[in-house]
């Protein structure tokens, strides 16, 4: 039998197997240990469903990779570019790319008997993904513009349609700006609706002929090429390999073409999700930082407590390492109750706040309207791992308090 854990398990149980009951110093360090686990599960979850969250709508609406002329980065009148098929095809043959589409866009602006707005007309081809805006229709369906009948239809947001009091099945004239003001009516097919105002202040999608139509090209010009990939974790990887393909390959007015993630073109909301893991790992720290004060003080509680015992067990010829294992397995009993404690409430909130959204945001500030919390099993099983193996590690040392007891001195302390 192992006698360090044998004597651990009767110092903590009695014989039924009943916990015995803790001093209120043990109670506060289980407690600690709860508190920090639940609020390292909660915050890592937010920080990942932010993430997660935030970057599922930029790339909704811009793509993973973007491929376009390279003088017209910035801008949303960008210059033709014409793709053959067989670059087309080298792409595609890319592992992790999982859809590529053909886009135009071109600013204008949307006029209505009360009020004007300035957008930009996103055109599609019939092999773009409506993935994203499936998930976000509000009102409507999504248009079959393989069907020359739907290319006057488009689809706009449920923020530019109140602001323009419009409604689906309204029409409207759009004027775009060239040598001359030319204006297309076009018809709401349908509205969709997502948190992400600075994007839905923005974009109509449109046919992508009538964007060829109003700057004259044929049917083989394009803005850009949208790329979407199957694992966003493969980024960098997967661009290396796109830029690889267009690095060589010029447009018809022999210019470079441009390769850019949406980290690149959208530098300013990828950074500030980067900055999140920081505060995780800020929580984490002060988390672990508490929570290791608590156990020290809980396991230097339950040494003091039982020094007369050390000094039995040493007059008998126990050895410091024996002693020092059996308070370590005491500590570990007070430690796991808190893991499980901290495990049931922070799984409990975040499962709580997954299926009822009672924390709400701004979306004006936040870009989602309720805190988003997302977790996996791997991180969970990491971070109870690691709270573990930490705990574990921080209790050696003060649990060489026990070699300084002299049994003598131990068996006649009060």
């Amino acid at each position: 039998m192992n006698f360090p854990y044998f004597i651990a398990k009767r110092f903590s149980f009695s014989q039924t197997g009943r916990r015995i009951s803790m001093r209120p110093g043990i109670k506060i360090a289980t407690f600690g240990i709860a508190v920090g686990l639940a609020v390292m599960l909660i915050a890592f979850s937010v920080v990942v469903g932010f993430k997660d969250a935030v970057g599922d709508q930029v790339i909704g609406f811009s793509s993973h990779i973007q491929v376009f002329e390279y003088s017209s980065s910035n801008s949303f009148e960008k210059r033709p570019i014409d793709i053959s098929t067989e670059t087309l095809k080298q792409l595609s043959d890319i592992q992790n790319v999982r859809q590529i589409g053909q886009v135009a866009t071109k600013p204008g602006i949307i006029k209505t008997e009360t009020d004007f707005k300035g957008v930009v007309f996103k055109g599609v081809g019939a092999n773009y993904s409506w993935d994203f805006f499936k998930k976000n229709l509000f009102d409507g369906s999504i248009i079959d513009f393989s069907n020359p009948e739907n290319s006057n239809k488009v689809i706009i947001s449920k923020s530019l349609a109140e602001t323009l009091k419009l409604k689906k099945g309204d029409n409207f004239f759009a004027y775009f700006f060239q040598q001359q003001v030319r204006a297309l009516k076009f018809t709401i097919e349908a509205i969709y609706s997502t948190t992400f105002s600075d994007f839905d202040n923005l974009f109509v999608i449109c046919d992508l002929k009538q964007i060829q139509r109003l700057n004259e090209w044929d049917s083989t010009q394009i803005s850009s090429l949208e790329i979407s990939l199957a694992d966003f974790s493969k980024l960098n990887k997967t661009t290396s390999k796109v830029r690889a393909v267009m690095g060589n390959k010029f447009n018809n007015d022999r210019l470079l073409y441009n390769t850019m993630t949406i980290k690149q073109l959208y530098p300013q909301i990828f950074n500030w999700l980067d900055m999140l893991d920081i505060n995780a790992w800020i929580i984490l720290v002060l988390m672990m930082a508490v929570a290791g004060f608590n156990m020290i003080s809980g396991l230097l509680i339950l040494i003091l407590e039982r020094t007369q015992t050390i000094g039995l067990f040493k007059a008998l010829g126990s050895k410091n390492s024996r002693l020092r294992k059996i308070f370590l397995f005491q500590a570990m009993f007070f430690v796991s109750k808190g893991m499980l404690w901290g495990n049931i409430t922070g799984l409990g909130i975040i499962v709580l706040q997954h299926f009822t959204h009672i924390i709400e945001l701004n979306p004006e500030y936040y870009y989602v309207n309720y805190v988003p919390v997302s977790i996996s099993l791997p991180t969970i099983v990491l971070l109870n791992v690691g709270v573990f193996v930490i705990s574990i590690l921080m209790l050696l040392l003060p649990s060489h308090i026990i070699t300084k007891i002299s049994p003598a001195k131990a068996i006649r302390f009060e």
